[in-house]
């Protein structure tokens, strides 16, 4: 077992959903761009680093059942799919690195909130990328959520590298084009707050 693959099953298998900071009830802003997309039901749609996030939540709960949810840890699946109970038939559940992940199919919308800026390595970041640029479809949507830079420079332990608007637009502006860039402030369940950019792009 790799070493964040240790640190990561060690995490969601000592803390409840809301002893980590990145929990929220309703995932507002991931929603809000599903919206904004106006992604079809039938659309495949892959939650990155999702842990037990309610993402997958709200996406059945609005229709969509070809869903696919990868996590590094098998702690954080097995929680999503004991929560979701019956639900969790529309959701493909894939435990992998994302450094190491081979998708079998393509999707039209990839989500990733606060699992890239993990990537603190060039090598890592620019596999995660050729992953990105392969997986997607031409003209699906690529939505990262990172910490900005006057956000932690740490999560759960770990070192994390920030973004802004221009250097994250820089990763993916060779097979992708960007749409839209917003920060906004998380809070968390210890009453703190992580200013968070989320980006979207959409693949050319």
């Amino acid at each position: 077992m790799s070493k964040t693959k240790h640190h990561w099953e060690n995490v969601f298998s000592s803390k409840k959903e809301n002893e980590v900071s990145w929990f929220q009830e309703y995932p507002q802003t991931s929603v809000e761009f599903i919206a904004l997309f106006e992604m079809p039901l039938d659309s495949n749609i892959i939650d990155v680093g999702g842990g037990d996030s309610y993402f997958i939540d709200a996406l059945i709960e609005k229709g969509y059942s070809n869903l696919f949810l990868l996590d590094i840890s098998e702690n954080a699946i097995n929680r999503a799919k004991k929560r979701l109970g019956q639900n969790a038939k529309h959701v493909t559940f894939i435990i992998s690195d994302i450094t190491d992940f081979a998708p079998e199919v393509k999707f039209h919308f990839w989500h990733d909130r606060a699992a890239f800026h993990f990537l603190t390595d060039e090598k890592q970041i620019n596999k995660y990328v050729s992953i990105a640029e392969n997986a997607i479809e031409k003209e699906g949507y690529l939505i990262l959520g990172t910490f900005s830079e006057q956000g932690p420079t740490q999560c759960s332990g770990l070192e994390i590298k920030q973004y802004n608007k221009a250097s994250m637009s820089d990763r993916f502006e060779k097979s992708f084009v960007r749409i839209k860039c917003i920060e906004e402030d998380h809070a968390t369940p210890f009453n703190t707050l992580q200013n968070f950019l989320f980006c979207s792009f959409q693949k050319k």
